[in-house]
């Protein structure tokens, strides 16, 4: 590393600008080599590994993948909350994760806010909207006088559609997306040049969805605000992104420009991403085949897999053998296909066909397919009869019914056989 880099990385302030890439846009955000652990010894688990990816000036980058993927984890390390067990984070060139100064920790709550996903909880119900919008202005000094403060509230206020008179309301005087807007106002009014929004529009309702969107995108446009959007929605993600990255359990399996992930979504779990978007027509819809992600098909035992670039501004998750196959399809230039439409009369693959198949016999149960605790009780104590009684609920498509009698009529058969086999060795036991 040299001097000038060692200097960067050790700063006690941020630099005006932030590093320029290879492609001649400057670097905003860094994550290098991440990893990020909760708990300790045993009960460890870690939650992101070996995370990498840059975020340019101005740019939507979104973070997209299921509940538990470790995409919150990642922005609440960005904000300093997670600390990260290995690798590091860089803001402008700086680091900003461990141990820093305190005059750079200011300057980073200052210049890095985030909207939550929840605006009911991320709100204090004791304090006015005033209060709630002014506290960061406050805690920096960002106003010359009360006056000064007064105007940056109300026309803060007003950007986001609320009116002045709601600043002497409480949070819990609004609907869901005006708290959502309140809490995108606390953040823009600190002037930040990186927001990070954690699945902001999750809560909301879809009419409201699209005007929390398009207010985003009016502040990125008029103060070049750089975001660091999480979300679990393909669809939504699409809308506002530049560039997005697909995470699962913690792996960064695929990073792509926005139309090049929808064209060439190489990495199988994106494609079970994008499958799953609703189709706005319910013909297509419920003729819709999807495409299911299996972990099992990967073989990572001896080749270890490793975030590649493949060309294109577009890095997939893969082994050797794995990147090999993936640029094949890229060089081919036809893009993937990950949605199926049957036609009329058509049936699926043979597999998918009895999942549905056992999946709609459970849907449409009977109303006293309960499978109740009582069916487990007896069953466990008259296990013949629970295996009797299963059978004909099985015949009769009760399946919750039946599960709770063969679940009940195994333990039994295992609990009295123990018992058999336990007197059996005492009497010989006394016999010998």
């Amino acid at each position: 590393m040299s001097k000038m880099n060692e200097t960067k990385v050790n700063a006690s302030h941020l630099p005006e600008h932030g590093p320029i890439a290879e492609n001649g846009r400057e670097v905003l955000l860094s994550i290098k080599n991440l990893d990020i652990t909760f708990g300790k010894g045993d009960n460890a688990v870690k939650a992101v590994k070996n995370a990498n990816f840059d975020i340019y000036k101005g740019e939507t980058f979104s973070l997209v993948g299921e509940s538990g993927s470790g995409k919150t984890t990642i922005g609440r390390a960005v904000i300093r909350v997670n600390p990260c067990a290995a690798g590091e984070i860089d803001y402008k060139g700086v680091r900003i994760s461990g141990k820093i100064p305190r005059s750079l920790d200011r300057e980073v709550i200052r210049n890095i806010q985030m909207v939550f996903q929840d605006p009911a909880a991320s709100l204090n119900e004791r304090a006015t909207v005033d209060y709630i919008i002014s506290e960061g202005l406050y805690n920096f000094h960002l106003f010359e006088n009360e006056a000064d403060r007064v105007q940056k509230v109300e026309t803060m206020i007003n950007e986001v559609g609320l009116l002045p008179e709601h600043l002497t309301r409480y949070p819990h005087e609004f609907s869901g997306g005006q708290r959502q807007r309140i809490g995108l106002a606390r953040a823009m009014v600190m002037e930040p040049e990186l927001v990070i929004a954690d699945e902001p529009i999750s809560a909301l309702d879809v009419s409201i969805r699209a005007q929390v969107l398009n207010l985003m995108k009016k502040f990125q446009k008029e103060r070049e605000v750089t975001y660091l959007f999480i979300a679990h929605d393909l669809s939504i993600v699409r809308f506002i992104s530049d560039r997005i990255a697909v995470i699962y359990k913690g792996d960064i399996v695929e990073i792509a420009e926005t139309e090049e992930l929808f064209d060439y979504p190489l990495h199988p779990y994106t494609r079970s991403l994008i499958s799953a978007i609703p189709i706005p027509d319910p013909i297509l819809e419920k003729n819709k085949v999807l495409f299911t992600y299996d972990p099992s098909v990967h073989d990572y035992s001896e080749d270890k897999p490793e975030l590649t670039d493949i060309g294109n501004g577009h890095f997939v998750f893969g082994n050797k053998k794995e990147i090999e196959e993936y640029k094949a399809l890229r060089q081919k230039g036809e893009p993937l296909k990950s949605v199926t439409i049957l036609q009329p009369g058509e049936q699926p693959p043979a597999e998918e066909k009895d999942v549905i198949e056992i999946d709609q016999d459970f849907i449409n149960a009977p109303l006293h397919d309960t499978g109740s605790k009582w069916y487990v009780f007896l069953s466990f104590l008259l296990p013949l009869l629970g295996f009797i009684v299963g059978g004909i609920f099985k015949k009769k498509k009760h399946y919750r019914n039946y599960k709770a009698c063969r679940k009940g009529a195994i333990a039994g058969l295992i609990f009295f056989g123990a018992i058999i086999v336990l007197f059996a060795i005492f009497l010989i036991l006394a016999i010998i």
